[in-house]
C-alpha cells in the first residue's frame, strides 16, 4: 500500500475509533458504525485518486491547527498528515439545486472532502458519505434539510446550531449532532473556521432544500460587522 493510501486509511480509522468510543452518545453513531462495519474497508479497496487542493487551503490549515481537544488529537494528527492527499471540493453545485438561496457567505467559504462515498478519495460507496466539512469564519450555513440522515462530529472548539427554531445553541469540540431525515438545521460559525466530520447514512444523491427564515439578513450582517 502506498504512503498516501496509508495516510487516508489512518484518518478514516481515527474517525471510526472516536465513534466507537462514543457509540452511546447518539442513535446516529450506532447506525453509522453499523453501516461502516458492513463495508469492505480493506487496503485493497482503497481508491487511488489524484489529490486536489483548494483556494481555501490557508483557512483549512488554520481550522486543523485549532483542533485542541485531547480526545480529538488522533483525528487532528491524521487529518494534518493526510490533508494534501485528499480531494477538496466546494459543494455549491453538488448538494443543492441550481438557484438555491445559500447566501454569499456560504458560497464563498465552504469546503469538503469525501473519504467514503460516490466519487470519494478513500472508498467508493453508492449510498453513504463520510468526509470532512469546513466553513470559513463568520459564516451562516442557512437553515436547510435533506432526505439523508446526518451525523456531525464537531472538531472546532465552538459552533452555533439551531434545529427548526429561532434560538441558537453553542456546541463544543467533540460533540455529536444527529439530524434525522428532513429535520431542519443551521450552523453559525464565529471568528474561527468551523471543521467537522460529517456522515450521510443514505439517500446521498437527494438534494438539500433551503428553509427560508426571516432573520438571515440580520445574522449575516452581524457576522459581517464582527469582521470590520
Amino acid at each position: 500500500m502506498t504512503d498516501k493510501k496509508s495516510r487516508i486509511q489512518a484518518l478514516i480509522s481515527a474517525i471510526i475509533s472516536y465513534l466507537q468510543a462514543h457509540r452511546a452518545a447518539s442513535p446516529g453513531v450506532g447506525m453509522t458504525l453499523d453501516k461502516l462495519e458492513a463495508m469492505r474497508l480493506s487496503e485493497q479497496a482503497l481508491i487511488d485518486a489524484p489529490p486536489q487542493r483548494s483556494r481555501h487551503d490557508t483557512v483549512l490549515n488554520t481550522a486543523i491547527d485549532a483542533i485542541r481537544t485531547p480526545q480529538l488529537q488522533e483525528i487532528a494528527h491524521c487529518l494534518k498528515v493526510a490533508k494534501d492527499d485528499l480531494v477538496w471540493r466546494e459543494d455549491n453545485a453538488q448538494f443543492y439545486p441550481s438557484g438555491a438561496d445559500l447566501g454569499q457567505g456560504y458560497k464563498n467559504r465552504n469546503l469538503h472532502t469525501m473519504l467514503i462515498g460516490p466519487d470519494a478519495c478513500g472508498y467508493d460507496h453508492p449510498d453513504f458519505n463520510l468526509g470532512i466539512f469546513m466553513l470559513g469564519p463568520r459564516t451562516l450555513y442557512r437553515d436547510h434539510n435533506h432526505d439523508a440522515p446526518e451525523l456531525y462530529l464537531n472538531l472546532s472548539e465552538r459552533s452555533g446550531w439551531r434545529f427548526g427554531t429561532p434560538d441558537w445553541q453553542d456546541y463544543p469540540a467533540g460533540s455529536l449532532i444527529w439530524n434525522k431525515s428532513r429535520a431542519p438545521h443551521a450552523t453559525l460559525v464565529y471568528d474561527q473556521p468551523f471543521i467537522s466530520v460529517f456522515v450521510w447514512l443514505e439517500n446521498v444523491n437527494s438534494p438539500c432544500d433551503i428553509i427560508q427564515c426571516d432573520d438571515w439578513a440580520e445574522v449575516e450582517q452581524n457576522l459581517a460587522n464582527q469582521s470590520s
